[in-house]
C-alpha cells in the first residue's frame, strides 16, 4: 500500500499508486505521489515516467472521509494544496509522463490524467468529474485538456462519465487495450519516448509546457477557491456528508 517506484527498463521509471480499495488518496498520499514523480523525473537516466495504479481503478480522487473528520477548514485547505502539488508534479516533470489508466478515473484522477503527456487506457476505463455530486469544484482545468470545451461543460454539469473508447474518439488517448495488455502498452509507448535523446526530451517538455494556452496551475487553484466558497456556503459539507453516509460500510463506486 502506498506509492512505489520501479525501473523495469533502461530510461523508464514506473510510479504506481496503491491505496485500497479504490485509490481515493488521503493528503499524505497526494504528497507522496508528488514526491515520487519529482524524484523519478529528476534522475538523469530516466527519460520517461509511467504513472500507473494497482487495484480496482486508476484513481477515485480524494478521500472524502478524511475531510469529514476534523472541525473547521484545515482539512479542506490541506487537500486542496496536496492535489495541486501532485498535479503540478506530473505537469512539471522534466520528462514526459505516460498515464496508464484502468477502471475508474474520477475527480483527482482526471487531474492526473489531464496533466500527463500521454494516456494509454484499458477498455474498462471510465473518466469523469463527479465533483458537483460531492460538494466540490475543480479539475475542469484538466478535463478541458482531454475533451472539447462544450463537452467538458456538459460532463461537469451532469457528473456523467466517458468510456476509454469515447475519450479515444476525441483524440485524448493514444491506445485503448484489453486490461491484461495495459502495462505492456504503456511500457511500449514509454520505450519509444525514452529512446529519444534525453537532453532534447527535456527541452521539448519545457517548450510544450511553455506554449500551453492555459496556465494549468493558476487555473486549477482558481477553481479550488470556489470549492472553498461552496464549503463556506454549506453546500460542500452537505453533499460530502451525504456521499460518505451513502457509502459508509461499503466500498465507494
Amino acid at each position: 500500500m502506498g506509492i512505489s517506484t520501479a525501473r523495469p527498463e533502461r530510461g523508464i521509471a514506473v510510479v504506481t499508486v496503491d491505496f485500497p480499495p479504490v485509490n481515493a488518496l488521503p493528503v499524505v498520499g497526494w504528497h507522496a505521489l508528488a514526491d515520487a514523480v519529482r524524484a523519478a523525473g529528476a534522475e538523469p537516466a530516466v527519460n520517461c515516467v509511467v504513472l500507473a495504479a494497482a487495484g480496482r481503478g486508476f484513481n477515485a480522487g480524494v478521500d472524502l472521509k478524511e475531510l469529514q473528520r476534523p472541525a473547521g477548514h484545515a482539512a479542506l485547505v490541506a487537500v486542496n494544496r496536496a492535489c495541486a502539488e501532485a498535479f503540478s508534479a506530473v505537469y512539471d516533470c522534466p520528462v514526459p509522463v505516460v498515464a496508464a489508466v484502468h477502471g475508474h478515473c474520477l475527480g483527482g484522477g482526471i487531474g492526473l490524467a489531464g496533466t500527463a503527456d500521454a494516456l494509454v487506457a484499458s477498455d474498462d476505463a471510465v473518466f469523469g468529474l463527479p465533483e458537483l455530486d460531492r460538494g466540490a469544484l475543480g479539475a475542469a482545468t484538466h478535463l478541458a485538456r482531454l475533451v472539447p470545451q462544450h463537452l467538458m461543460r456538459t460532463l461537469f454539469f451532469t457528473s456523467r462519465t466517458l468510456t476509454a473508447r469515447e475519450l479515444h474518439g476525441h483524440g485524448a488517448i493514444w491506445r485503448v487495450v484489453p486490461r491484461p495488455e495495459l502495462a505492456g502498452a504503456a511500457l511500449a509507448l514509454a520505450r519509444e519516448i525514452a529512446a529519444k535523446d534525453g537532453v532534447l526530451l527535456r527541452l521539448a517538455k519545457a517548450a510544450l509546457n511553455g506554449i500551453d494556452p492555459v496556465d494549468v496551475r493558476r487555473s486549477y487553484r482558481y477553481e479550488q477557491g470556489f470549492t472553498f466558497e461552496a464549503t463556506l456556503a454549506g453546500a460542500g459539507d452537505r453533499h460530502r456528508d451525504a456521499f460518505v453516509s451513502r457509502h459508509r460500510g461499503k466500498e465507494p463506486s
